[in-house]
C-alpha cells in the first residue's frame, strides 16, 4: 500500500512559497477590508509537519505583517519523543533556539511540556490554547493548566474542531476545564470560575487578531453579548452567597441562552437564529452526506484501516511510562 499512501500525501504538499503567497493574498483581501470581522493568521501545523526553514520564514512573515501564529505543539507524547529524535532537545526549546517563541505565538494543546518548557513559554510571553475535551477524547493526556497559571502563562480555551467536540458547547467546555484540574488536597492550587471564564473570553481573544476589539465589556469594543435566563440557572434554589460566575459555570446550559448579539446585531433570539434557517441548513447538510462515496473515497477508507497496523508497529517502543512523572497526582496504585 506504500505507493498509494505516498500518492495521497503527495497531492497534499504545498510548496512553502506558494503557501506564503496565498497568505499574502488572504491578508490583503481580508485584514485590510472594511468589514473587520476576519483576521488572517499564520498556522505552522506542528513541528513534525514543518521544516526549520519553513518555521523561520513563517516567523519573518508574522513579524512583517504583524499577525499572530497558531501552532499545535506537544499534543501527544509521541510528538514529545519525535522532537527529541529530530532535534536532540524539547520541541519548545527548539522553537526558542530558532527565535520563534513570543507574544505573537499561540501553542495549541501543550499537553506534554516540561517544567523547563513552561519557563520558556512564560518568559517569552508565548500563549497556550487549552483543548481539554479534545485531549481526553483522543487519549492525548491532560495539560498541566494549574502550572501554566502559576507561572503566569496566558491560557485561552478552545474546542479543537467540530469533529472532536461534537456539540461545540463552550459552556460545557468551561465546566469540564473547571473540574478536570481540581487535584486532591485542601490547599492545592486549582482553577476558579473567574479564571476559567477569563480563559474562554478575554484570553481566548488574545490568541486571535481581535484582542483589542472583543471579549470584555468596555467602551469602544464590539457589543458581543450572550444573554442567559437567570431563572434557568438559579431555579429551583441558589444560595444568595453563591457568586454569579460560580453559578454560571456550574449550572448554565445552552438551552438557557435567550439572546446572542454580535457587534450590536442580534443573531439569536428566543431559540431561533435570525440570519440563517437552522432546519434548512441541517437538511441541506444531511442530504449532502447521503451522497455515496466515490471509488477514490472508498479506497482511501480502506487504506486508512490497512495502514494502521504499520503505524502501530512504527511507534512501538516510543513511549516508556515507567519514567513518567506527572504534574498532577489524582490517584495511586499503592
Amino acid at each position: 500500500i506504500a505507493p498509494e499512501i505516498a500518492a495521497i500525501l503527495k497531492v497534499q504538499e504545498v510548496p512553502l512559497q506558494d503557501y506564503l503567497d496565498f497568505f499574502e493574498h488572504l491578508w490583503q483581501k481580508w485584514n485590510c477590508s472594511a468589514d473587520g470581522r476576519i483576521r488572517i493568521q499564520l498556522a505552522p501545523a506542528n513541528l513534525h509537519w514543518c521544516s526549520d526553514e519553513a518555521l523561520e520564514k513563517l516567523q519573518i512573515y508574522s513579524l512583517k505583517y504583524d499577525v499572530g501564529m497558531h501552532m499545535h505543539l506537544l499534543e501527544t507524547p509521541y510528538q514529545k519523543v519525535y522532537a527529541q529524535k529530530r532535534t536532540g532537545k524539547s520541541a519548545v526549546r527548539h522553537l526558542h533556539d530558532l527565535g520563534i517563541l513570543g507574544s505573537h505565538l499561540t501553542l495549541g494543546h501543550g499537553v506534554w511540556l516540561t517544567e523547563d518548557d513552561i519557563d520558556l513559554v512564560a518568559e517569552s510571553g508565548t500563549m497556550i490554547c487549552h483543548n481539554a475535551s479534545s485531549n481526553l477524547r483522543l487519549q492525548s493526556g491532560i495539560a498541566p493548566l494549574n502550572h501554566y497559571v502559576k507561572r503566569g502563562v496566558t491560557v485561552g480555551m478552545g474546542l479543537d474542531e467540530a469533529g472532536i467536540n461534537d456539540d461545540r458547547d463552550m459552556l460545557q467546555e468551561m465546566r469540564l476545564v473547571l473540574k478536570l484540574h481540581r487535584v486532591p488536597g485542601m490547599d492545592e492550587f486549582v482553577p476558579t470560575s473567574p479564571q476559567v471564564f477569563q480563559m474562554a473570553t478575554e484570553y481566548g481573544a488574545k490568541t486571535t487578531g481581535f484582542a483589542h476589539e472583543i471579549c470584555t465589556i468596555e467602551a469602544g469594543k464590539a457589543a458581543d453579548i450572550v444573554i442567559m435566563n437567570w431563572q434557568h440557572i438559579a431555579y429551583p434554589y441558589l444560595d444568595k452567597a453563591i457568586p454569579i460566575l460560580d453559578a454560571v459555570l456550574h449550572r448554565s446550559r445552552t438551552s438557557g441562552v435567550e439572546t446572542v448579539i454580535v457587534a450590536g446585531e442580534v443573531i439569536y433570539k428566543e431559540g431561533k437564529f435570525t440570519k440563517v434557517d437552522k432546519a434548512e441548513a441541517l437538511e441541506e447538510l444531511a442530504n449532502s452526506l447521503k451522497v455515496p462515496l466515490t471509488p477514490l473515497e472508498e479506497r482511501r477508507s480502506v487504506l486508512a484501516q490497512a495502514v494502521f497496523p504499520y503505524v502501530k508497529q512504527f511507534y512501538d517502543g516510543w513511549l516508556d511510562h515507567s519514567h513518567c512523572h506527572p504534574f498532577y497526582c489524582q490517584n495511586a496504585r499503592h
